[in-house]
């Protein structure tokens, strides 16, 4: 007679063992913040750079006081390495960019490209024409509404000192880029104004910027404060100590929220 198999005892539930995770150690976590830590200092040196806007020649589109991140790899010249993850691009009319001033050693210049190499450029009373077209740029703006022959009717009008060219090397070159009444951009050069046309020193003072100036392109503004339009001449230490201190005080009712995380364009 076949004997019966023993009964389970259906009372007691059986429960997978589980394994305990092993708690992560001191050596381990500080292994990890150092790989975050070199992970964002790689960004922070080599793809993006912190720019503050000193002047209002971009206003609207960048005001006095707003921080915002640049794009240094966008524009630089693609790498083997790099090249599959990072989406490199020519500069582009329209593109925002931060370069270094051909004028002056060590200044960083934001502007809005208006011309790349072949482009033929003329303004008339203030409006400005590109291969023949008229352009519709609903960023400018002209807030002075004044009149300035040179500026406004660029280039028919010879530059000067009276018209507010001060760069004589400028004033000498001109004439050889221009033909049919229009300004012709150069090969690895280009031409650039401010979105705020009547007080922008732009290319239509000192020339023509130069491909290997060009530092890259404003992602975002990630703080934005009210700020003096000649904070950025003060380069003393009681001064900069003076507008941190300042900062401090007014950090909440002086930061324009509603500019955090906008996308420069």
């Amino acid at each position: 007679m076949a004997q019966d198999s023993p009964k389970k005892d259906l009372s007691k539930t059986e429960e997978p063992a589980i394994a305990e995770k092993p708690r992560e150690t001191p050596v381990e976590f500080f292994a990890s913040l150092a790989e975050l830590l070199v992970i964002v200092l790689f960004i922070m040196t080599f793809v993006l750079q912190n720019f503050e806007i000193p002047s209002s020649s971009m206003e609207d589109t960048l005001l006095i006081g707003d921080h915002v991140f640049v794009n240094r790899e966008q524009f630089a010249p693609p790498t083997r390495w790099m090249g599959p993850l990072l989406p490199y691009r020519d500069i582009r009319r329209n593109d925002i960019v931060v370069f270094l001033s051909p004028e002056e050693q060590g200044l960083f210049v934001v502007k809005r490209i208006i011309g790349i190499p072949g482009d033929h450029i003329h303004l008339r009373d203030g409006v400005v024409y590109r291969n023949g077209q008229k352009l519709d740029e609903a960023y400018a703006q002209h807030k002075l509404a004044d009149y300035n022959p040179y500026r406004d009717n660029f280039p028919a009008v010879p530059p000067s000192d009276m018209y507010g060219v001060r760069n004589e090397e400028w004033q000498q070159e001109l004439p050889s880029h221009l033909e049919g009444g229009d300004i012709v951009v150069p090969a690895d050069s280009y031409f650039a104004m401010g979105d705020n046309r009547d007080v922008s020193y732009d290319s239509r003072f000192w020339g023509f910027i130069p491909r290997k100036n060009v530092i890259g392109r404003p992602l975002f503004i990630y703080w934005s404060f009210v700020t003096p339009p000649n904070q950025y001449l003060k380069r003393n230490t009681g001064d900069r100590l003076g507008f941190l201190a300042h900062i401090v005080i007014h950090f909440f009712d002086q930061t324009r929220w509603s500019r955090t995380l906008r996308i420069v364009r």
